[in-house]
């Protein structure tokens, strides 16, 4: 099985983004191949500052090796350092269908919202095919809502497969399990757009007063209530222990309590699961000559690869 999976550099690392993908994709990297990507050349539609582009592709890379990922068990590179993806996303645009491109759901609805119509965001699923087809590529994890990205792709990819040849690998989707709701400290689900996130590299007494803010309902001390769906126990679940998790399931539903303690656990909870992450990413970030090279590395890997893919789709087509 060989996995690929890419993130866009556009901004810090929350709760969100770890629990709901980023946790998967790392488990996925003890399987017998996988690539991971950091998106910066699809984050140009949304990220028009060369300066903050920059250092959100060096933050992303220091969080992923922190949070767990393993240069020696999976290939780490930066997007726009594999260039034969550029070239290939060319050959695929040449045989993309423009009405494919209007029926994507997240053009369509980042237009609804105001955003600019422009050639990068209507193409964008071209650049992820490629993304996709240039490691041969054959399992894509994604959440729920992006299945029809994977779609796309295979269709662009079995539609050049029947006009010049068995060209390339058909992916499949590997949707993440989302039974565990990231809900912001408001309440709804967390994301960056909501202003509602807490970060995972955030400093922990920082963090503390962010949860200690976290409005509740107004509830009496004494009435017992279901944890679940509360948005301090969900957030509890995530970064406690299973015994910890069952014992303030009960303290919940005994009743008698009040928020301001389990915003305490809450926040001790949190500084314990994140200390050692924190810590390596402190570490990285002091030697960062050191990512450099691991990215380097991983983008000469990933070239390797996507050169092969490249020349198979340049001969079947003729142009090589």
């Amino acid at each position: 099985m060989r996995v690929l999976s890419g993130i866009q550099p556009t901004g810090t690392i929350h709760w969100g983004n770890y629990f709901g993908a980023i946790r998967q994709y790392i488990a996925l990297q003890d399987n017998e191949q996988a690539f991971y990507f950091i998106a910066n050349l699809h984050a140009l539609t949304s990220v028009r500052d060369a300066a903050k582009l920059r250092q959100y592709t060096f933050d992303i890379a220091l969080d992923l090796l922190a949070l767990g990922l393993d240069p020696n068990k999976a290939t780490l590179f930066v997007q726009s350092d594999v260039p034969e993806v550029s070239e290939l996303c060319w050959i695929l645009l040449t045989g993309t269908p423009m009405g494919l491109l209007e029926r994507c759901v997240a053009y369509k609805d980042k237009i609804a919202k105001g955003l600019s119509a422009d050639a990068g965001l209507f193409t964008y699923p071209v650049l992820q095919a490629a993304d996709i087809l240039a490691y041969d590529s054959d399992t894509v994890p994604v959440g729920a809502d992006q299945v029809q990205h994977i779609e796309v792709c295979r269709d662009i990819a079995g539609s050049f497969n029947h006009t010049f040849g068995n060209t390339f690998v058909m992916p499949k989707a590997y949707v993440l399990e989302t039974a565990a709701r990231v809900p912001g400290t408001d309440g709804e689900k967390m994301s960056k757009s909501y202003n509602n996130t807490l970060a995972v590299f955030e400093d922990a007494k920082v963090q503390r007063k962010q949860i200690m803010r976290i409005v509740t309902d107004s509830r009496p001390m004494d009435q017992a209530k279901e944890p679940g769906g509360d948005v301090l126990y969900d957030l509890y679940s995530l970064v406690a222990s299973d015994a910890d998790r069952e014992a303030m399931a009960t303290t919940y539903r005994r009743g008698n309590f009040g928020y301001g303690e389990i915003k305490k656990a809450l926040a001790d909870a949190a500084e314990k699961f994140w200390t050692e992450p924190r810590a390596r990413r402190a570490e990285l970030a002091a030697k960062p000559d050191e990512v450099r090279q691991i990215l380097a590395a991983g983008a000469e890997k990933a070239r390797k690869k996507a050169a092969e893919v490249l020349r198979r789709a340049q001969d079947a087509c003729g142009i090589h």
